[in-house]
């Protein structure tokens, strides 16, 4: 699964997301929301701050940066890492009175891992479906061998409601079409990368797609780790999921969103800054530590390909 590096935090404690223009939202009014972009963590989100004209920063109790909204109805907000905080965000603005969400999309627009057989780098995966592989009883080898990939999953009884949702397909297809065409960003320096790695073989350069995402607070790294993520992922959608990103959140905001009754309005765009594994003969350590090497393509592309499908949205208000 992806990580950050030190340069990267680096870069986010000079950033600041401080966007010119903007407004602090004061007064009765709510700001209506047509498309409500959903980032995790604030290189995601420079792109938006930048590119965007934005008119509106909402301050939104618990969460850490405002929410940027422009005048034709798109927003912005950072949920911060991890399940925890994308639940906490997501759901302190679904009852925030400053926003009228009331027929709102929701497009998560983040970067990911992924297997190099399925991905390449800086390709763009809209979730059909997205699997917490964390919830579940997890044994290591040496503890029991028999147990498949060293994974059984939690009984009938026991398996929560938010450790698997299948997203609205028509919407899903709908924004998948409207997409895939989109200029995506590359770099030739990756085509070294790619090389690297057989299961790369036709994937030269990025693309958009549809499959499943994998959902897990827990950093990792390996071909065993992705055979066990890629397991986990189609034992729990009965055969029928597909797993090609992994990432940290997107679990806790279709939960949020669900709860609220949101969840079919909502769209979960991933791409690969990464492979989930090192290529054959390299390190898993080295790899969890060092630079990812297609992570500026991969926020570019999170962004190129996340607003064609806010644009669409908010020109297409009534899909559901």
């Amino acid at each position: 699964m992806f990580g950050r590096t030190v340069a990267t935090v680096v870069s986010v404690l000079a950033f600041g997301l401080t966007a010119a223009g903007c407004s602090s939202h004061s007064g009765d009014a709510r700001v209506g929301v047509k498309a409500m972009v959903i980032t995790m963590f604030d290189p995601e989100a420079k792109p938006w701050v930048d590119n965007q004209k934005w008119t509106h920063e909402i301050s939104v109790p618990g969460v850490r940066t405002p929410v940027r909204c422009n005048d034709s109805g798109m927003c912005m907000m950072v949920t911060d890492e991890g399940k925890v905080d994308a639940a906490l965000s997501v759901s302190a603005v679904l009852a925030s009175p400053k926003l009228d969400l009331d027929k709102a999309y929701f497009i998560t627009a983040g970067i990911a891992g992924t297997p190099p057989d399925v991905g390449t780098l800086g390709f763009a995966a809209w979730a059909r479906r997205i699997v917490d592989v964390d919830l579940g009883h997890h044994i290591l080898p040496q503890d029991d061998p028999s147990v498949p990939l060293g994974y059984l999953p939690l009984g009938d009884m026991d398996k929560p409601v938010t450790q698997e949702y299948e997203l609205d397909a028509r919407l899903v297809d709908a924004v998948y079409r409207n997409t895939k065409e989109v200029a995506l960003a590359d770099d030739p320096s990756l085509a070294a990368v790619r090389a690297a790695y057989p299961g790369q073989a036709g994937h030269d350069k990025p693309f958009v797609t549809e499959c499943d995402t994998a959902t897990g607070d827990n950093f990792w790294s390996g071909a065993v780790s992705s055979a066990q993520t890629a397991y986990i992922v189609g034992m729990q959608t009965g055969g029928q999921g597909h797993y090609c990103t992994s990432q940290m959140e997107d679990n806790a905001t279709a939960g949020a969103l669900a709860r609220a009754g949101k969840l079919n309005r909502y769209v979960d765009l991933r791409t690969a800054s990464n492979f989930d594994q090192p290529a054959s003969g390299g390190s898993v350590t080295d790899m969890l530590k060092g630079n990812y090497a297609g992570f500026t393509i991969s926020v570019e592309n999170a962004y190129r390909v996340g607003l064609a499908a806010a644009n669409y949205l908010i020109q297409h208000p009534d899909l559901n």
